[in-house]
C-alpha cells in the first residue's frame, strides 16, 4: 500500500456528534457543546446528547425519588 492508500479512518459525524461532553441549557432548552452559555444557565456534564436532551426529565424523576425519600424519613 502507497503513501496515497492510507487505511486511516475519520470519525463518522454519528460519532463526532456523540462525544461530548453535552450541556443543557436552562436558557434557552437547547442542548449545547462545553463552548455554549455560562454554567449557570446550564445543566450538566453529560456523557451523550441523547442523556443531555433528558435532563429535564432525570431532574423530575430525582426530584419524586427525593421526594418519596423524606415522606418516608417523616412518616407519612
Amino acid at each position: 500500500m502507497g503513501p496515497a492508500e492510507t487505511t486511516a479512518t475519520e470519525p463518522t459525524e454519528e460519532a463526532h456528534m456523540a462525544a461530548g461532553p453535552w450541556f443543557f441549557c436552562l436558557k434557552h432548552h437547547t442542548v449545547e457543546p462545553r463552548d455554549g452559555c455560562a454554567e449557570r444557565h446550564r445543566l450538566g456534564p453529560y456523557e451523550t446528547r441523547q442523556e443531555a436532551e433528558r435532563a429535564l426529565q432525570t431532574v423530575a424523576e430525582r426530584n419524586e425519588q427525593l421526594d418519596e425519600q423524606d415522606r418516608k424519613w417523616e412518616g407519612d
